[in-house]
């Protein structure tokens, strides 16, 4: 199966742990036979959320750098850029029902490409039961799933 993941996954690679969270995720689901894919919109996500830790000291800048390279050249992680007409036609969409346009970006990034989103985002999982997600659900691509790490096999 073809995933994307959530920014929340890749902060462990820029030196930023989330409680709850496995460090490895990348790891686990690639040794499980999945082809992992980020949208190119994490890899700025990820630059912001590391300029906050530089910032207050917790974070060296040359750890986040690090990071990002390490995930840019990767050629396991498929980067998918958010350009596209088509990924941005189904963001404008779904702004209607997110506030954040980078979530926006992030899930029609996965909607056009994969067959799963994997995220912790409360917002977007409870679009699972949103009836206009639905229903663009089932114009774009209709087995798609919306997933946390735990509900992935």
């Amino acid at each position: 199966m073809k995933l994307l993941l959530d920014t929340t996954y890749l902060l462990p690679t820029v030196g930023i742990s989330i409680k709850g969270l496995s460090k490895d995720a990348l790891i686990t689901l690639n040794t499980k036979g999945h082809e992992i894919a980020i949208s190119q919109i994490s890899l700025f996500e990820l630059s912001a959320k590391g300029a906050k830790y530089v910032l207050n000291k917790e974070l060296l800048p040359e750890r986040v750098t690090r990071g990002i390279r390490s995930l840019f050249y990767d050629d396991i992680i498929e980067k998918i850029p958010t350009y596209d007409s088509k990924i941005l036609l189904t963001a404008f969409i779904l702004r209607s029902l997110m506030v954040d346009f980078i979530d926006c970006l992030i899930l029609s990034t996965a909607l056009n490409c994969c067959d799963a989103l994997i995220t912790e985002d409360q917002g977007i999982q409870n679009l699972k039961k949103n009836k206009r997600y639905l229903e663009l659900l089932s114009t774009i691509n209709p087995n798609f799933k919306i997933q946390t790490i735990t509900e992935t096999k």
